[in-house]
């Protein structure tokens, strides 16, 4: 009886002060408030640092040395976290967060992917053009300074507007003459505001990645499953101008020289250890209702799922055979595998778990609190009528907008490539000054290497044949344009050669071809362009479609934000934590193991032994590089080997109870004494539903063992430089007093 309790209120989202239900790996805290509401827990748990040095505005913390990666020099999330590891600038990150980066200096010539890359001076590091990182400066709580001067009789748009328009000037206040950027973000959906304040770098180069067989080992095949033995690292370092101000890359500039930057542990970790995570995690929706479960369910997941397999499997032939296109396409291919493969694992679990019979238990119980007082029925009555029927109207109309965005419009890639031309046909069509045509043709003409270095005409004209017919399949005809059906009634519904027609008669299939039109651009040769002709004929649909879903949200975010202010109203004792949104987050939890499933117990760590059990050289998401079978061989681990039973092993990565999500990949995984013991990269399958109910005995984190790390740096890459860089902690501190560790499975066993 106690067990079923626990697990009827574990979904809440909610961290208890005293007699905690919600375990304190649950949740992503804001640093600012890390003294006042986790501090003692963590203590508890084994950290041995003081608050201060945690987290300090006027003076040198560890939240200094977390960094977000953006594209971008004003950047509104991050879409991974690093770590600085050095006095001179020095980022570890993963190397799935860095993959695009690596891909993009990667030739036949100079093959990165496969073979690594080590820089061994600065002279070799190689500049990345958009990649920024970011450090926190401060933040402050301005919900004081808008929610006053918001009102319940507002339209979401009115509401919107007068935000943006508070913020802006918040936002003004704190630039100091553009020196920082500045964001403000809501909480608790909508209900409070807190800025942020940020220093933004803009040169950051590429210091170091393994190779592919050791970065991304495992592929798809194991993407967040365990075990796993990923070495999922690179390496980048950011420059700042002499002045010490960040700066766009110049040969001039010099290493950065950060506030605060951490040792690292090479002495281990046992079970139960503490572990703290800091970094940017993207976004969880951890309250959201019984409704949008049902919605995911049936009118998100499916889609997404059957769009983004259609898509990959057009890919993978061409890139199993060439190995050109295998570069070209690697990071395009791995981001859309590893969402489809998320997207799987999240339907999965929310139906596996009985997510939505655990949402209806608290929505029934706030209902009953509403319903008990005739004020709270005036305000909060209707909040769940309102959800219901918002998520039903998203309905109706978000699988059209889906379908049209992803396997039409943005589908194949030469769709939205037209797009960029759509000032110069305007031009062209109301004769315009010839001057301006032309520079505008030569802007044109100078973006296009950057769009025809990673991509296929052959691969696309495959996409096109694939993604069209399942739109075409799957969508009522009376919502797909007339130019779409027009032009398969022409082809008879054969998709394969509707596409061989568009690429045969299209500009845009080519650098060759798009440069001798913009040598002499003509209206009637884009205007006719079929390719440029379909890109329009979705716009219509899609901004149809977009409409109607944006006015379904905004009914579900002014009642899912009465919702959230009606829990922490019922419930005035209990600290709630805020959803992600792409904001600095610390985690905190222990080194743990987990069962899961009926007699499937996983240990918490894993180790080289089980990449050489994996082998499989017909397999390229298996292979092992030869180095590394011959130290494992010999046994060669240096020193970042453990022995364990009597056996010497080279730990690969290991499990904590963190709770993170995307955005956090990279993020350092963080051992008592403020030192980097690992790199988080992943989730486990198990609890793939994490994003919306934290399930705390099955979820973990899957981290990447800093010692495998400096081992493949050293003993795989010969790369000492780096290694010399480093602060390298070799000795263990005096054990803390011994923890108990006891699951809720063990609880209920203890129990019975």
């Amino acid at each position: 009886m106690k067990r079923l309790l626990l697990l009827a209120l574990l979904f809440l989202s909610i961290s208890f002060r005293s007699g905690a239900i919600t375990p304190p790996d649950e949740g992503m805290w804001l640093p600012i408030f890390v003294e006042r509401l986790n501090y003692v827990d963590m203590q508890e748990m084994g950290l041995q640092l003081t608050a201060e040095e945690i987290y300090s505005i006027n003076n040198s913390s560890l939240k200094d040395a977390i960094v977000g990666l953006s594209r971008g020099s004003a950047p509104n999330g991050y879409f991974c976290t690093a770590e600085v590891v050095s006095d001179e600038g020095l980022i570890f990150t993963n190397h799935h967060c860095g993959f695009n980066f690596i891909q993009i200096h990667s030739s036949l010539e100079h093959d990165y992917l496969t073979d690594g890359f080590w820089a061994t001076s600065k002279e070799e590091e190689l500049p990345n053009e958009g990649l920024s990182a970011s450090f926190f400066v401060r933040m402050a709580n301005v919900t004081d300074s808008i929610i006053p001067f918001l009102s319940d009789t507002m339209t979401e748009q009115e509401r919107s507007a007068k935000v943006q328009e508070i913020s802006k000037r918040l936002k003004n206040r704190e630039t100091e003459d553009d020196k920082y950027h500045v964001t403000v973000r809501s909480f608790y959906g909508g209900n409070e505001y807190y800025l942020f304040v940020y220093l933004v770098h803009r040169d950051v180069r590429l210091v170091g990645a393994p190779p592919s067989s050791i970065g991304k080992f495992g592929g798809d095949t194991d993407n967040w499953m365990w075990p796993r033995h990923t070495g999922d690292f690179s390496i980048f370092r950011v420059y700042m101008a002499p002045d010490g101000s960040p700066a766009d890359y110049s040969e001039d500039n010099i290493p950065l020289k950060p506030k605060h930057f951490m040792p690292i542990s090479i002495t281990g970790y046992n079970k139960g250890d503490f572990a703290m995570i800091w970094g940017y995690p993207g976004g969880t929706e951890r309250y959201m209702t019984s409704y949008g479960i049902k919605f995911k369910l049936d009118n998100y997941y499916p889609y997404l799922i059957k769009i983004f397999g259609v898509k990959l499997d057009a890919w993978k032939e061409d890139m199993a055979t060439n190995k050109e296109l295998k570069i070209k396409y690697a990071s395009k291919y791995f981001g859309i595998s590893n969402g489809w493969k998320l997207f799987i694992g999240m339907e999965r679990g929310l139906k596996r778990l009985k997510v939505y019979d655990k949402k209806k238990i608290i929505e029934d119980k706030f209902q009953k609190w509403v319903e008990a007082d005739p004020e709270r029925k005036e305000k909060y009555g209707d909040v769940f009528k309102n959800i219901s029927e918002a998520y039903e109207e998203a309905g109706q109309y978000f699988p059209k907008l889906i379908y049209t965005v992803l396997a039409a419009s943005r589908g194949p890639e030469i769709l939205p490539y037209t797009r960029q031309f759509a000032q110069l046909h305007g031009m062209l069509k109301e004769k315009q000054n010839k001057t301006i045509i032309e520079e505008t043709a030569t802007e044109l003409k100078e973006a296009a290497p950057q769009h025809f270095k990673n991509y296929s005409a052959i691969m696309d004209e495959k996409v096109m044949a694939a993604l069209f017919k399942i739109y075409y399949e799957d969508i009522p005809k009376d919502f797909l344009p007339e130019y779409f059906i027009d032009m398969v009634d022409d082809f008879d519904g054969n998709f394969h050669d509707l596409a061989t027609y568009v690429f045969n008669n299209s500009i845009f299939t080519s650098e060759e071809k798009v440069e001798a039109f913009l040598d002499h651009p003509k209206f009637k040769t884009l205007n006719k362009d079929p390719a440029y002709q379909l890109s329009n004929a979705f716009i219509a649909p899609m901004a149809k479609a977009g409409a109607t879903y944006r006015k379904a949200q905004s009914k579900l975010r002014e009642n899912d934000r009465l919702f959230i202010a009606g829990l922490r109203e019922m419930m005035p004792d209990k600290v709630f934590y805020p959803d992600a949104n792409s904001t600095m987050r610390l985690s905190y939890g222990t080194v743990l193991d987990y069962f899961a499933a009926d007699a499937v117990h996983y240990d918490y760590y894993t180790s080289l032994r089980g990449v050489m059990e994996k082998e499989d050289p017909s397999n390229d998401e298996f292979i092992v590089d030869e180095k590394l079978k011959e130290l494992f061989k010999n046994k060669d681990f240096g020193p970042y080997g453990e022995v364990i039973d009597g056996e010497k092993r080279m730990i690969t990565c290991f499990l904590t109870t963190n709770d993170i999500t995307g955005g956090n990949s990279g993020s350092p995984v963080i051992n008592g004494h403020g030192e980097l013991i690992g790199i988080a990269f992943d989730g486990n399958w198990e609890a793939m539903s994490g994003d919306i109910a934290f399930e705390p005995e099955l979820q973990r984190t899957i981290n990447v063992d800093i010692r495998y790390v400096l081992f493949v740096i050293d003993k795989l890459a010969g790369a000492q430089n780096i290694i010399d860089e480093l602060t390298i902690i070799t000795t263990k501190p005096v054990p803390a007093e011994a923890k108990v560790i006891v699951t809720i499975e063990e609880e209920s066993i203890i129990e019975k």
